[in-house]
């Protein structure tokens, strides 16, 4: 007998409150099996919903979408830029990126507000989705660093932020979207901008706007990330292997509390 979409929901219901007993309970073993039932359960949902919208309700049809609108909830078209990234962003990055190869538009104001609802949702059924968008953490207090959004499936390490950390992160940023220019052909006016916005940053990269190609930005790049990634690599290596040690799976994904000043009594 086919399921009803209540019934489905008080299912999917069901299963992230029992993934997230068997996650506080130490049962990891079970998890894995309880989130493939869950995902099976979230496709029959999705299929359900796309044969209501696909039936006959006598409704007028939808208007079309506006010119570089996405029908991506704003979530993934973030997740989409920072894969495409491999690194902590800032909101402001997040935005240029995306409308470069992306179009629409995406207000980098509500992206704080974002992070927050993730941190809300991980906290109500930790681990129910499949990422969340979460912050990248100070190699020496395990703070969230302040402007940025990871990944929450990336590494510990790859989300730890040092001293080295930003520079590194914009060099290897610079060489990935190169690369996926060299992948996917020739750039548009706006993903030319966004180009030379990197190279204007990188020595050798480029002499003026119409110079800066991919092959000499990825050149330039690796030629000065050959000089900090070891020693960045290991300080945020030595750092999330001691979080981990530390930090709850919240925490891990969200920041430690800041120290604060302990204040004498007079």
């Amino acid at each position: 007998m086919a399921e009803t979409m209540d019934e489905l929901e008080d299912l999917i219901s069901g299963l992230r409150v029992q993934i997230r007993r068997a996650l506080a309970n130490g049962q990891r073993a079970e998890v894995p099996k309880l989130r493939a039932e869950l995902h099976a359960a979230e496709q029959r949902w999705d299929t359900g919903l796309q044969e209501i919208e696909g039936s006959d309700t006598g409704q007028a049809p939808l208007a079309p979408l506006p010119s570089g609108a996405s029908l991506l909830p704003m979530r993934e078209q973030v997740h989409q830029v920072l894969t495409l990234l491999g690194a902590p962003a800032a909101p402001k990055l997040i935005v240029a990126v995306h409308e470069a190869f992306n179009g629409g538009e995406l207000v980098s104001a509500k992206l704080t507000s974002l992070r927050r609802d993730e941190e809300r949702s991980f906290r109500s059924a930790p681990f129910a989705r499949p990422y969340y968008l979460c912050s990248a953490l100070a190699v020496d207090q395990w703070v969230s660093v302040r402007g940025l959004l990871a990944v929450s499936t990336w590494s510990l390490d790859r989300r730890m932020i040092g001293p080295l950390s930003p520079r590194v992160d914009f060099l290897s940023g610079a060489i990935r979207l190169a690369q996926h220019v060299e992948r996917t052909g020739d750039p548009g006016p706006q993903t030319s901008r966004l180009l030379w916005r990197f190279a204007t940053n990188i020595p050798g990269a480029a002499e003026s706007f119409g110079s800066a190609r991919p092959a000499a930005i990825i050149a330039a790049a690796r030629a000065e990330l050959e000089v900090h990634d070891a020693a960045d690599r290991a300080q945020r290596k030595a750092a999330a292997e001691a979080a981990r040690r530390r930090l709850d799976d919240v925490q891990q994904l969200f920041g430690a509390q800041p120290l604060r000043a302990v204040r004498s009594a007079d």
